[in-house]
Parts: structure tokens; C-alpha cells; sequence
């Protein structure tokens, strides 16, 4: 059995994650800034490549899996720094360990997006920001983030533009025996939701949103439809993105699908 790599392993969905992987006996390497198996700032190209090569040194060229869950919210200061790690971290890994997950048994990937991908949809994708993602130009993206001047912009934009990416890739890892899926969670109960809660610009509008089933969802109930999407019982769902976000999706945009 090989290992499963899970970036942002230290707390919210991928510390959930990583639990129910483990308790499904896998194999585990955790990548974080912290409390992990291997320490890495994603939000630097030398950080990830770093990691990415630490990663393959450990599981000597051969992942069974890869669950992209570290991200930063729309508190973060600079609004950059957002971008480089919630789409140019994620990439890294997805481009750096394909071959390992390639040479794995029934390999899976799965990225974490947000469901602020509808809202971002439409406003996004002529936008000088989103064509910078998906040229893949960072030092552009870091910049026009930067200009942007709302964090939840930048960070819906950022998971909007990774989201993009693993339908892009889905022929590609498809032909080569990989699934790959993004999961699109909604309000769950994180240390990134508990920023946006105490901060006064956004606190009182994610109180006001509250998901038809009522509450916010727990981080193991996402790693719950991780867990699915990297078995062998997903083995045909491939390319895919699903919204786990307590009905908000439906609510808001219920004649898009």
C-alpha cells in the first residue's frame, strides 16, 4: 500500500480528512506550516517544490492518493497571498505528484473548492485575474489580487480558477488511470469559517447565511464525501465537482446545475 498525501492536514477538513483516511487504514503524509509530517509555506514557489520533493522522497515515486485541502480565507492580509496558495499551492501538487499517482494502486486526487465558486461564475471568467490563473502566471495573479481590494473575491475567484483546472485535467488524468474530482463545500465549521466570523467585515454576513438544513456542517462530514471519492467505490466518478453545502447551491441558483 502506498501513501496518501493530504496538504492542510494540521486542522479543519484535512486534520478530518486525515482521521477518517487512517481509520479506513491508509497511509498518511501530512503537508501543513504546521504539526505535520512535512512543514511547508505553500504560498512560495521554493515552499512547494520543497514539499513536493520531500513528498516523493518519502513515498519513493508511488502515492496511492492526493487530497489538495490547504487554502486560506478571505481575512487574509495580503489578498496575494490567498492566491498563491489556494490555487498555485494546490497546482503544485497536482502537476509535481501526478507521475507518483500514476505509478499507484486504484490512485484518486481530490481538491478542496468552495461552493463561492456560483457566485463568482459569471462576474470571473473574463476577468484579468481568472485568465492570470489559468495561464498560470504568478506573478501576475499575485499582483492583480492584490488590486482586487476584497478578500472574498480573491478567494472565490482563486477557488473558481482551481476548480477550472481539475476539469481541465480530467482527459489528461483520465487516460493515465487517476481520478480526479473537486468537492465544493459550503459553511463548515473551521478555523478559516472562525476568522471570517470575528472579523467585523464579514462576521455578521456569514451569521446571516444560514444553509436550508439549518446549521453549518462538521469537517468530518466533508471528509466523509472525501473518503468516498478516493475509494474504489467512486471508481467511476471522475472530472466531477460536488456541493456538500447544506443546500445553499440549490437555494441560490436552483435552475443551474
Amino acid at each position: 500500500m502506498n501513501p496518501i498525501v493530504v496538504t492542510g492536514s494540521a486542522s479543519g477538513i484535512g486534520a478530518a480528512t486525515c482521521e477518517a483516511l487512517r481509520a479506513a487504514g491508509k497511509s498518511i503524509i501530512g503537508v501543513d506550516i504546521r504539526d505535520a509530517d512535512i512543514l511547508a509555506d505553500l504560498s512560495t514557489p521554493d515552499g512547494r517544490q520543497a514539499a513536493v520533493a520531500d513528498v516523493l522522497a518519502r513515498c519513493k515515486g508511488a502515492l496511492d492518493g492526493l487530497v489538495c485541502c490547504a487554502g486560506l480565507g478571505p481575512t487574509v492580509s495580503p489578498l496575494s497571498k490567498i492566491a498563491a496558495v489556494n490555487y498555485f499551492g494546490a497546482t503544485a501538487f497536482l502537476e509535481g505528484l501526478f507521475e507518483a499517482l500514476i505509478q499507484g494502486s486504484e490512485s484518486a486526487a481530490v481538491v478542496v473548492s468552495s461552493n463561492s465558486i456560483s457566485l463568482v461564475e459569471e462576474t470571473w471568467r473574463d476577468s484579468a485575474l481568472f485568465q492570470a490563473f489559468m495561464a498560470d502566471d504568478e506573478a501576475l495573479a499575485l499582483q492583480l489580487a492584490d488590486e482586487v481590494e476584497m478578500g472574498q473575491v480573491v478567494y472565490g475567484g482563486s477557488k473558481f480558477a482551481l476548480t477550472c483546472r481539475v476539469r481541465e485535467l480530467a482527459g489528461t488524468w483520465g487516460s493515465a488511470g487517476v481520478r480526479l474530482n473537486a468537492v465544493a463545500p459550503g459553511v463548515v465549521q473551521t478555523p478559516l469559517l472562525q476568522a471570517g466570523l470575528d472579523d467585523p467585515r464579514f462576521g455578521q454576513a456569514i451569521r446571516n447565511f444560514v444553509p436550508p438544513l439549518g446549521r453549518r456542517a462538521e469537517p468530518a462530514e466533508i471528509a466523509e464525501l472525501i473518503g468516498f471519492l478516493m475509494s474504489p467505490r467512486a471508481g467511476y466518478m471522475h472530472g466531477g465537482v460536488y456541493f456538500i453545502d447544506g443546500g445553499i447551491d440549490a437555494q441560490l441558483r436552483p435552475q443551474y446545475f
